[in-house]
């Protein structure tokens, strides 16, 4: 058994070190002085690779490193699901609640959409970003969103009967926990979630409130230039995108979703299955509950302004590979699927 168990060590520290070149490669573009990344390959719970490219902040030179923390975008709305199952098992709501019992502020022609539809983007909302005015310059909350929608009767579908990706739907699932649980989001979150977790310098930001630590600033290239586009018009709502993490306390909450430290098993396994079929959007065959699902791969990507970022989970194979980046471009889903094939059964 011994033996065994040093044979299987050493067969993955030789494919740790044959993989790294092959890494690099696929990180090329992140490489030298330009806007960077950080990248985490997690297997059987070990970090095989947990480095940072380029810089987190171009103006003053500080390179990405693993503990540079990102606007994790859409990558956020994981934990927006996580929070309303917590409170769900608490008994503090319930998932077939509808949301004007919470928000009663929305119009009656949307009496019918609950919050478990809300999670697997079946509520139908009118998308927010097009209730804007469209020279809109000020940054919006999530007050404003739920403003916005409170005037808006119209739907693309009757709730239950469809999907469409709704940013609006997870800002008003942020306003749901805060009413459910009496707390402000970002303080819920941070004693229910990340605390908990070790997740340490984690945090839902908002402006006046606690900085990011080690953060990275997002770019976008014009004509071979990188310019500082940080912050958009819809950085500031919150249960939809405005959590900012570095790939060391991701990984701490990667671990957390094998097990029942922070969800039930009941909980993780709903927000892990096909709650929503979804046939219009590459590599997803339906949606969970803060999840993408594609066969058996659980896989969340996020973009904002300066920001692009995925997570893309194996479960069965126990592999994990998680790309944040503080640039406009490359989309990062495709070198993160090729970093993690090595990894996989052949």
């Amino acid at each position: 058994m011994r033996k065994w168990v040093l044979l299987c060590a050493a067969a993955l520290l030789c494919a740790r070190f044959a993989h790294a070149s092959e890494v690099d490669d696929l990180m090329s573009r992140y490489q030298g002085d330009v806007p960077g990344a950080s990248l985490l390959v997690i297997k059987d719970g070990k970090p095989l690779v947990s480095r940072g490219y380029g810089w987190a902040n171009l103006e003053t030179h500080e390179a990405a490193t693993p503990a540079s923390n990102y606007r994790l975008a859409s990558v956020s709305k994981q934990f927006t699901a996580a929070a309303i199952l917590l409170l769900a098992e608490r008994g503090k709501l319930s998932l077939d609640d509808h949301v004007r019992h919470w928000l009663p502020e929305l119009p009656a022609a949307h009496e019918q959409i609950t919050l478990r539809q809300l999670l697997s983007h079946a509520g139908g909302l009118i998308d927010y970003e097009d209730l804007m005015p469209a020279n809109a310059t000020a940054q919006i909350s999530d007050a404003d969103v739920l403003r916005m929608l409170a005037a808006e009767p119209r739907s693309y579908f009757p709730p239950g009967t469809a999907y469409r990706y709704s940013n609006g739907g997870y800002v008003l699932l942020g306003l749901v926990v805060e009413r459910a649980s009496g707390q402000p989001l970002p303080d819920f979150l941070a004693q229910n979630i990340f605390q908990p977790l070790g997740m340490r310098h984690t945090l839902l930001y908002v402006r006046g409130g606690p900085e990011v630590a080690h953060r990275a600033y997002g770019y976008s290239e014009e004509n071979g230039h990188w310019s500082r586009t940080d912050q958009s018009p819809t950085s500031a709502t919150r249960g939809d995108g405005g959590i900012y993490s570095s790939i060391d306390d991701l990984a701490r909450w990667d671990a957390a979703l094998y097990d029942h430290r922070l969800l039930s098993d009941g909980s993780r396994r709903i927000a892990f299955s096909a709650q929503n079929k979804v046939s219009d959007e590459a590599d997803v065959d339906s949606y969970g509950y803060g999840w993408r699902i594609h066969g058996d791969v659980l896989w969340h990507s996020g973009e904002s302004m300066g920001f692009r970022n995925v997570i893309i989970r194996w479960p069965k194979q126990h592999l994990t590979v998680i790309l944040l980046s503080n640039r406009n471009d490359p989309e990062p889903y495709r070198t993160a699927l090729a970093i993690g094939q090595p990894f996989l059964p052949r």
